[in-house]
C-alpha cells in the first residue's frame, strides 16, 4: 500500500448559515454540498454559493448526470436539481447510519460509517447488490477512473483511501493533517477530490495523485 500526506490545494468556506458539511458531489460545473437542511451549489472558481435546495440533507450526496441523490436520515431522495422537487425515495441500507454516497456503473454506492462497510445498491429499489468491508470508519465514497475511494474519520485522524472494489483491500492512503476531518467525498473525474469538512463548515480540495 502506498502512503502519502494529502495535498490540500484549496479551501472553501466557512459559509454563512452552514455549521456542518455532510455530503458533497460534482455535476461537472458546480460542487453541491449538504448541510443538514439544504443542499448548496458552490462555484469552484469564485468560491461563492450560487443557490440552494431546501431538503433534508444529513449525509452523502450524489449526482447521476441528471439528478441529485441525497441521504436524509433513513431514506435516499432522488431530486431534480432545477426545481428542487423530490422525484422518488428509496430506503437507505443503513437505516440512518449511512454516511457517503456516490453514483457509478448505474448504481449508488453508500458508505456505512461505524459498520465500516460500503454497499452497492439498486437506485430504483434500494436493494443491496454487493458489500465491501473496510477496517476503518467509512465517511465519503467516490469513484474516479475505475477506482473506488473513501474517506475515513476516527478521532482526530482522517484519510482518503483508494481500495480494490472487488476485495476492499487498501491500495493507497492519503493522510489528512491532524484535526482535519473528511465527511463527504467526490471526485471531479480528474485530479481534484472534493472533501466535506464536517463541523469546520468547509469544503476542501485534495489533489489526487497521478498513478505511477
Amino acid at each position: 500500500m502506498k502512503h502519502a500526506s494529502a495535498e490540500i490545494i484549496r479551501e472553501y468556506g466557512p459559509f454563512a448559515d452552514v455549521d456542518h458539511v455532510c455530503g458533497v458531489t460534482w455535476d461537472g460545473e458546480k460542487v453541491w454540498f449538504a448541510c443538514n437542511d439544504k443542499i448548496n451549489a458552490l462555484d469552484p472558481q469564485s468560491g461563492k454559493v450560487l443557490g440552494s435546495i431546501d431538503v433534508a440533507a444529513h449525509a452523502g450526496t450524489a449526482f447521476d448526470g441528471e439528478h441529485l441523490f441525497q441521504i436524509a436520515e433513513d431514506r435516499i431522495h432522488k431530486i431534480d436539481p432545477r426545481s428542487g422537487r423530490i422525484l422518488s425515495t428509496i430506503p437507505a441500507p443503513g437505516a440512518g447510519t449511512d454516511s457517503g454516497l456516490t453514483w457509478a456503473e448505474g448504481t449508488l454506492w453508500v458508505g456505512q460509517y461505524r459498520e465500516r462497510k460500503i454497499h452497492q445498491i439498486d437506485p430504483e429499489t434500494g436493494k443491496i447488490l454487493r458489500t465491501l468491508e473496510s477496517n476503518r470508519f467509512v465517511t465519503g465514497v467516490t469513484w474516479v477512473q475505475g477506482s473506488l475511494w473513501h474517506g475515513t474519520w476516527e478521532g482526530d485522524e482522517s484519510e482518503l483511501r483508494r481500495i480494490d472494489a472487488q476485495t476492499g483491500e487498501v491500495l493507497e492512503s492519503l493522510k489528512m493533517p491532524e484535526g482535519v476531518g473528511v465527511s463527504g467525498l467526490e471526485s471531479d473525474g480528474g485530479e481534484r477530490l472534493f472533501c466535506g469538512g464536517g463541523d469546520s463548515g468547509k469544503v476542501r480540495v485534495v489533489r489526487r495523485p497521478s498513478r505511477g
